[in-house]
């Protein structure tokens, strides 16, 4: 996605750049800022700089890794506390508690802070030592995963993914301790025990689990052809962590029933659970190396992220400050770190993890989005961009030269069409216009409209669905058809034929869908996600 979204937003930061005379031509430097936040640069796709839609992907960005580091954080202390016999969560109850249920934690985790702050201190001393400690983190992770996979495989029984209720009660009350499921309900039992709402509920939090792949988009700086490099990065990581956390997931759960798992430290509750005691300090230990791998990469584009922003006007200037001896941007890596200790903190792991979810999942349908109104916009902006960078080069006569050139060129551009279901349906253009871009831009709206419509009665509508209430039925089918309407009208639609490196497949259809399954995770989870979430743009 990353070429698709980016193709016009360097056009304007070029066009900006030459406008104001000897500054430094930052087009020709790859971006910091992940795809999100540059597919929204162009002012002719979402409107001009501190609008509405670039301060929502900036306070995104900040809840996705501030909200990612907390998150991971408390995961780490949680894990080391079990293996120390909890004696930080028992000072935490006694002295410590916070008395506020359903908006802070019940217990702050002081150790999850000290954490962040070590590791905040890493990251300013630069980017190789950071790198070393996360490659050695890294190779214990794989070798730790390959040992759970096997010893899973090897200890584990087909039995645990056919438990019924009954096993529930003869099992809970003489083994399980650690008995957390949703309000002691052990659901139905088999390889699905809660059905499909229930996955569908959990992957919007187990999303979380994939956003890791962010920091990939950051690294344009670093990249020799970013072009090609990050798309295929992107989704080669997402194999990568698909196999790793789908072997982890099936062992576990074949090894020790699912109703019995600790949900702060299950792995090595569950070698415990089958009698390899002393392999459940080497899981832990390798545990605790895959957290601070995670920490490191939540951590390591929070400051850079920030940096960009500061730097595009988003944010306070002084956040762009690169200290000359680290080169890294100190300023914002302690801001960063601070407030992610704060929501450590304060906040639960559970709330920080839907937090994250939900600000990612809001990310990526933007990026659907615009990729769905990039693809069908006019070249014109290709050329200004052209136009620019090559101005760079030339002396005032030269310029006056190619200004003028270039606008006896402008001939080949589609010409004007005036609005009508003719034009609409059967455009007489085999290239985008103005007008078909227009169009593009009116129907991605149409159809994030109808699709938040369709999931919100999908979701919060199920009773009136599943009692066969005619306006929960006529609302859901009206959406769903005007939906797949408006999408055959952007599918009708001339689109770009700019050869790119890499490009969306399946237009329109890929980014609809993208954008209809992120927002359905996004109503599965809680009202209080919804809330914390809400607070945090308002502060924006």
């Amino acid at each position: 996605m990353s070429m698709d979204t980016a193709r016009l937003s360097s056009g304007k930061t070029t066009v900006t750049s030459s406008n104001r005379g000897p500054q430094r031509n930052r087009s020709l430097q790859p971006r910091l800022v992940p795809p999100e936040t540059s597919s929204l640069q162009d002012p002719g796709i979402l409107g001009g700089r501190g609008d509405s839609p670039h301060v929502t992907v900036q306070f995104r960005l900040t809840v996705c890794f501030v909200a990612g580091t907390s998150s991971v954080a408390r995961a780490w202390s949680a894990t080391f506390d079990e293996l120390i016999g909890k004696p930080i969560g028992e000072f935490s109850r006694t002295h410590m508690a916070l008395n506020a249920p359903g908006v802070l934690a019940e217990n702050p985790d002081i150790f999850a802070v000290i954490i962040i702050l070590i590791l905040t201190g890493l990251l300013t001393l630069g980017v190789k030592e950071s790198a070393m400690v996360n490659k050695i983190f890294t190779c214990i992770n794989v070798l730790v995963l390959g040992f759970i996979m096997v010893s899973g495989f090897v200890k584990g029984s087909i039995k645990n993914w056919q438990l019924t209720e009954e096993d529930f009660q003869n099992t809970s009350s003489r083994l399980c301790l650690n008995n957390d499921t949703e309000e002691g309900r052990p659901g139905v039992g088999g390889f699905m025990p809660f059905g499909v709402s229930g996955i569908l509920s959990g992957a919007a939090t187990c999303f979380y689990a994939f956003v890791g792949f962010d920091c990939i988009a950051t690294t344009g700086e670093e990249v020799k052809n970013p072009q090609k490099a990050i798309p295929v990065g992107i989704v080669a990581s997402l194999l990568i962590c698909f196999v790793a956390y789908f072997g982890v997931s099936a062992a576990l759960t074949l090894m020790m029933p699912y109703f019995c798992l600790d949900k702060d430290s299950p792995l090595p509750d569950a070698f415990k659970y089958v009698g390899w005691e002393g392999a459940k300090y080497a899981v832990a230990i390798g545990s605790l190396c895959a957290l601070s791998t995670s920490l490191l990469g939540s951590m390591f584009p929070m400051p850079r992220v920030i940096y960009a922003m500061a730097e595009d006007g988003l944010l306070f200037k002084f956040l762009a400050q690169i200290n000359s001896r680290t080169k890294t941007p100190i300023i914002a890596t302690l801001t960063s770190g601070a407030i992610a200790g704060v929501m450590a903190f304060l906040f639960d792991l559970k709330d920080l993890v839907d937090l994250m979810s939900i600000g990612t999942l809001l990310a990526y349908s933007l990026v659907a989005a615009c990729v769905l109104v990039l693809r069908y916009q006019p070249e014109q902006p290709n050329m200004v961009y052209q136009m620019a960078r090559t101005s760079d080069e030339l002396d005032p006569v030269d310029q006056n030269e190619l200004v003028s050139t270039s606008d006896s060129q402008t001939g080949f551009l589609p010409e004007a069409e005036k609005f009508s279901l003719k034009t609409v349906l059967s455009p007489r253009n085999t290239e985008p216009s103005r007008f078909s871009g227009l169009i593009v831009n009116i129907s991605t709206s149409l159809i994030a409209l109808l699709v938040i419509t369709f999931c919100t009665v999908a979701v919060l509508g199920k009773g009136a669905l599943v009692n066969g209430e005619l306006w929960a039925v006529f609302v859901l089918m009206g959406s769903a058809f005007l939906c797949c309407v408006v999408t055959a009208v952007i599918w009708r639609q001339p689109e770009s034929k700019t050869k790119l490196s890499f490009k969306v497949p399946f237009l329109p259809v890929l980014p609809v869908l993208s954008i209809f399954v992120n927002v359905y995770l996004m109503m599965q989870l809680d009202q209080g996600t919804w809330v914390r979430f809400a607070v945090w743009m308002l502060i924006g």
